[in-house]
């Protein structure tokens, strides 16, 4: 059987194009949010675009007591909250897959503007907040949300992967490549985050000047980018 993920803020563009894309992949998705209605309502949405996906819509708490692999796709103002409240479900050996992107919007600043985090990014901060044995990998930002949620769309981007240990990134990597067009690219360790999440931030003043929805795409790198796997 296939083990499920979770995604903490699925009713959101990024955690719900996700949710379709892993769902339609055949993998169990857990549909977390701040409310367990809200949650069963993008369950249901999900379940109208991908009838024969297995989605589950709960409360975060709960949904990330289901999975070992907890994805965390809310906004930069509900990181610290969010990670708070989930402190007393999360354990020992499950991995965090970080989305966060510190944009000044969160404080009613610019999109295209990031906000200075203390621990040097918003990946950083989720790894001081977790449990200990709480494993967190940075990844995901600069995905593009819209194309994710059409399922008609084909995908051809890569996905930047920070974290501290090599064996945490390859179990995010198994989870990412089952989205077909989605290529996982070794960013080094989690300190790097800093800079893929600024990355997030230059897309969105690119796709309102160009009206498009861009993604990043490196050039020259090997045909195999995890041989360890």
């Amino acid at each position: 059987m296939t083990a499920p993920v979770s995604i903490i803020g699925a009713s959101g563009a990024l955690g719900f194009g996700l949710a379709v894309r892993w769902g339609r992949s055949g993998i169990p998705v857990v549909i977390g949010s701040r409310d367990a209605g809200r949650a069963e309502e993008a369950a249901r949405r999900a379940r109208e675009l991908v009838p024969d996906g297995d989605f589950t819509g709960l409360e975060n708490a709960d949904a990330a007591a289901r999975a070992e692999v907890v994805v965390l796709t809310v906004p930069f103002r509900n990181q610290s909250e969010t990670l708070t409240n989930l402190k007393g479900v999360l354990r020992e050996g499950q991995l965090v897959v970080d989305a966060t992107v510190p944009l000044a919007a969160a404080v009613s600043g610019k999109a295209t503007r990031m906000l200075g985090v203390w621990q040097g990014s918003a990946a950083q901060q989720a790894a001081e907040m977790v449990p200990s044995g709480v494993r967190v990998v940075s990844a995901l930002h600069t995905v593009n949300a819209p194309a994710l949620r059409d399922l008609g769309a084909e995908l051809d981007e890569d996905v930047l992967v920070c974290g501290d240990r090599r064996a945490d990134k390859q179990r995010a990597v198994a989870l990412i490549d089952r989205i077909p067009g989605l290529r996982c690219v070794d960013c080094g360790r989690l300190e790097n985050a800093r800079t893929t999440e600024a990355l997030t931030a230059l897309l969105i003043g690119v796709n309102a000047r160009y009206k498009t929805h861009a993604g990043i795409r490196l050039t020259g790198l090997p045909d195999e980018l995890w041989p360890d796997r």
